[in-house]
């Protein structure tokens, strides 16, 4: 998912991107009410995480903004104003679900499936699969012929990119910028060592391998 935090905290929004990122959504952060009104009506995104404290805008007056303008994007009000006025309040300004600082990860990355689910609930596509090999969306699990397979956030990552592309060459540069978010080449072998580790996980023990590199183009995930 692409998720937009509007954050005025550095460090907070640090740790919130991190944790959405090693769990596979994409972020873009925006410091200040402002931007973040223009970066919400101006790109796609399946969720908002505004902060009600925010400079230049604050978030009631921006969430009150963006539902005047028909933009219909879920918002979650992530904030320490956890008192049940305040959560009232954030809920009569258009916000569609509201949670109090401090939070536990878990919690809010599943209210965020929960509502994206709720906005589309025929669309929403929570499992993965090219031949045998199955990926869970929801419970983060990677299953092949059955076994379960034990992969690290940053493969999880990595074979969800290659499982939503099954079929189609994928570039070194489309993994760095979408797997990575890197949109420069920091010249190292990190691609390489990833799809080393990911293919002896999901094709050493199996008959038919799956991952397959294309010489001098990049990798595709078919049979």
């Amino acid at each position: 998912m692409k998720i937009l935090i509007i954050e005025d905290d550095k460090a907070a929004a640090g740790y919130l991107a991190k944790g959405l990122g090693e769990s596979g959504h994409v972020t873009d952060h925006a410091e200040n009410g402002e931007y973040g009104f223009e970066l919400a009506q101006s790109s796609e995104y399946d969720v908002c995480i505004i902060d009600r404290m925010l400079p230049k805008l604050d978030g009631l007056t921006l969430v009150e903004r963006l539902r005047a303008e028909d933009v219909h994007t879920p918002i979650l009000f992530l904030s320490a104003l956890g008192d049940v006025d305040d959560r009232i309040k954030g809920l009569r300004a258009g916000g569609d679900d509201y949670l109090a600082k401090p939070y536990a990860f878990a919690e809010l990355l599943a209210r965020i499936e929960a509502l994206v689910r709720r906005r589309n609930p025929g669309d929403v596509q929570t499992k993965l699969e090219v031949e045998d090999l199955e990926m869970d969306l929801l419970t983060r699990t990677v299953h092949r012929g059955g076994k379960e397979i034990l992969i690290q956030p940053r493969e999880f990552r990595l074979l969800e990119y290659l499982m939503r592309n099954a079929g189609h060459i994928v570039t070194r540069t489309m993994l760095l910028e979408n797997v990575w978010e890197y949109h420069f080449d920091p010249q190292t072998n990190v691609i390489d060592v990833h799809i080393s580790r990911l293919r002896a996980k999901i094709d050493k023990d199996f008959g038919t391998p799956l991952l397959h590199t294309v010489r001098g183009s990049g990798y595709c995930l078919r049979a």
